[in-house]
């Protein structure tokens, strides 16, 4: 589920799609405009089948988890680390 396997494509993999998130933040943004920005995106790769509102939420949580990212003032942004 978090890494690709035999049953999981590369594409659909959480790593892949935190990647996918992770490119969307160069700067503050909110969740639904990643969520758009990142389905526009898988779209325009052909990556089917499309990526659901709950795997992206999967991803985002694990990016949480580890923190990568994080929620302030609505706005969702890349986590800095020194």
């Amino acid at each position: 589920m978090i890494v690709p396997g035999k049953h999981l494509k590369p594409d659909r993999s959480l790593l892949a799609v935190g990647g996918d998130i992770l490119v969307q933040l160069p700067r503050p943004r909110t969740v639904s405009e990643v969520w758009d920005a990142v389905r526009r995106e898988r779209v325009a790769r052909g990556a089917t089948p499309p990526l659901t509102f709950d795997w992206f939420v999967l991803a985002l949580t694990f990016l949480y988890a580890i923190s990568a990212v994080r929620l302030d003032g609505g706005l969702l942004s890349r986590e800095r680390t020194p």
